[in-house]
């Protein structure tokens, strides 16, 4: 709902207020509403507002409040902000606005740290207390909303996007090696807390972070989750109907906690018109839908009107249906690209940009399928896992990694490659504890930490560049948490997502429950060819591209030589990697 930004000098200085400005200035796009700005000696804040809930001024931030010490800046949604309001006003707070920003700060006055335990939704939030002279942060469970930071000799600084706070001086641009390995072999993701930049990072989901004046900080984990079986057996009909009770629940809470409109975005898979389903069955009347389409390709066709167009008619909706010229696809396509606090391949991004221009013209917020796959086992990879042999390892990177560490040596020049950072990590992830099965642990890594920085990323993104606030009623983390605990029977079968076809079964039309998995078609971006392919060559050739020296000149041939041959696991144009990261350095002056 919003851009936040803020620096905390440790050096005796104040902060200077150009910097906080020049943030803002890069958010104005996630806030266009209205903007606000605070500072109290070493600390200032900045804020760009979306209007979501109280509309009213007294919603506006950075909210302080005087009487308690506190002072916030605040970027998302906290669904239970009621129930909670409720509570503190017994304990004896009182209330001068409507919205979940005052109750964020009297949870906070009320039981510290901890009260991002309590809360139901997400954000990224910013704390100073100013008589402890301490600063707070805090990011949802999930990390649905981002938050960057860096530390430098004066002091931390942090935005809720990159390239926010490379619009400031003293960042370090310098390349992470060991981000770099992660983003070219598990498909654009950099786990949190790295960035490919050094001087960045990323505060990971369900942590916080707190610090003193003195310049200690300390990094907690407040959630994490498990993904054992329940103690007490249930039957395949008692998990599908608690599961169907708690997507009820996540999607009126994604529905009913807003001061405005809520739409959804509807692709015509299953994962979107379940929830055009589940609006339906909670009683809403007015369901506004929202579908974009491009022009088809001779291989592919541009758009799955076919089964959107069932749901809205099985459902009634308002429905608004875009159609986007492939010519337009191409010429926007650095414009997206922009738009991206960090790269990311997913070449659906220029999809849902062009698709949030349009649907910001007629709401505010959409609800959105994202998480479906990830959580409740979608992907055609999983059986091929389930099925593998080995250690966790040896069972998931051949069906996951877009390159092995041997190409990766083959395309980064040697001071960007040494160790295999990826398979040191996915180690970890895939061996930790609280998990019964192999694919629970797959499931958990995907949910927890894969899924954070490749496709909710990349919706925040690019709702967020049209002020437009996307909700993901998949990622409710008890929904998540009770999915995790499910027997992956339950998921796998039936081709992936077995619970959610059980579910949507006579409540959406049946020609969407048995199609075959889609994707979000951008086929002008699919096949290198034409004016696609003329980008690539001019972006690898260009002069920026050499002189950084980041890739091997004979790989980079080689894949131009046949940019159609040299594709990944999941199917992902490994050239259009290598170009998308290159453009978007050079998009930022790195």
């Amino acid at each position: 709902m919003c851009g936040i930004c803020g620096e905390y000098r440790l050096d005796g200085s104040h902060p200077q207020l150009s910097n906080i400005h020049s943030m803002m200035d890069k958010l104005e796009k996630r806030g266009p509403d209205s903007s606000g700005s605070y500072s109290d000696g070493p600390l200032a804040f900045g804020h760009r507002r979306l209007s979501i809930l109280d509309l009213t001024e007294k919603g506006n931030q950075p909210m302080v409040d005087s009487h308690l010490g506190l002072a916030l800046v605040f970027n998302g949604t906290i669904y239970n902000h009621p129930e909670l309001r409720e509570q503190l006003t017994a304990r004896g707070h009182r209330f001068f606005s409507t919205g979940d920003t005052e109750v964020i700060l009297k949870a906070y006055a009320e039981w510290g740290k901890d009260c991002v335990k309590r809360f139901l939704g997400m954000f990224a939030i910013a704390i100073w207390d100013l008589k402890k002279k301490t600063l707070f942060m805090a990011r949802d469970r999930m990390g649905i909303k981002p938050l960057y930071y860096s530390f430098g000799k004066q002091g931390i600084r942090f935005a809720s996007t990159m390239p926010a706070l490379l619009d400031t001086p003293d960042i370090d641009t310098s390349l992470d090696p060991a981000a770099l390995h992660n983003l070219f072999t598990l498909h654009a993701v950099v786990p949190a807390p790295r960035t490919i930049l050094n001087g960045v990072r990323k505060l990971q989901p369900a942590h916080s972070l707190t610090i003193h004046e003195n310049g200690e900080h300390t990094l907690e984990r407040y959630w994490e989750l498990d993904a054992t079986r329940p103690e007490t057996d249930k039957s395949e009909d008692e998990w599908i109907e608690e599961i169907h009770e708690a997507l009820r629940v996540a999607v009126r809470r994604r529905n009913n906690i807003s001061d405005v409109p809520v739409g959804v975005l509807l692709s015509g898979g299953l994962d979107s018109s379940l929830l055009v389903g589940l609006l339906d069955e909670i009683g809403i009347e007015d369901i506004r839908t929202f579908t974009i389409g491009f022009d088809d390709q001779p291989e592919e066709k541009g758009s799955e009107y076919e089964y959107s167009d069932a749901v809205v008619e099985r459902f009634n909706t308002n429905h608004h249906k875009f159609h986007i010229p492939n010519e337009q696809t191409l010429t926007r396509l650095p414009e997206a690209i922009a738009n991206m606090s960090e790269p990311m391949f997913g070449q659906d991004a220029i999809g849902f940009y062009l698709l949030s221009e349009q649907v910001s013209k007629h709401v505010k917020v959409v609800q959105s399928g994202q998480g479906a796959d990830e959580v409740f086992g979608g992907y055609f990879w999983y059986p091929q896992m389930h099925d593998a042999k080995g250690s966790a390892l040896e069972r998931f990177s051949p069906y996951y990694f877009d390159r092995d560490h041997n190409e990766m040596a083959d395309m980064l020049t040697p001071q960007y490659i040494s160790r295999d950072f990826t398979s040191e990590l996915m180690k970890d992830l895939l061996e930790a504890p609280k998990a019964d099965e192999f694919i629970d642990s797959v499931l958990r890594a995907d949910t927890t930490t894969l899924i954070v920085d490749d496709p909710v990323k990349r919706v925040d993104n690019m709702t967020m560049a049209w002020g437009l606030e996307a909700r993901v009623p998949f990622l409710d983390h008890e929904l998540v948490e009770l999915a995790a605990r499910m027997p992956p029977e339950l998921k796998l079968r039936d081709g992936g997502k077995y619970a959610l076809k059980k579910i949507s079964r006579g409540v959406v039309p049946d020609s969407v429950i048995d199609r075959p998995k889609g994707y979000f078609p951008v086929p002008a971006l699919k096949f290198v060819r034409g004016e696609f392919l003329e980008f690539m060559q001019d972006t690898l050739h260009s002069q920026a591209c050499r002189e950084r020296g980041l890739y091997q000149s004979s790989y980079v041939e080689k894949l131009l030589a046949q940019p159609d041959k040299y594709l990944t696991r999941i199917q992902g144009s490994k050239i259009w990697h290598l170009t998308l990261l290159e453009h978007w350095l050079q998009t930022h002056n790195i």
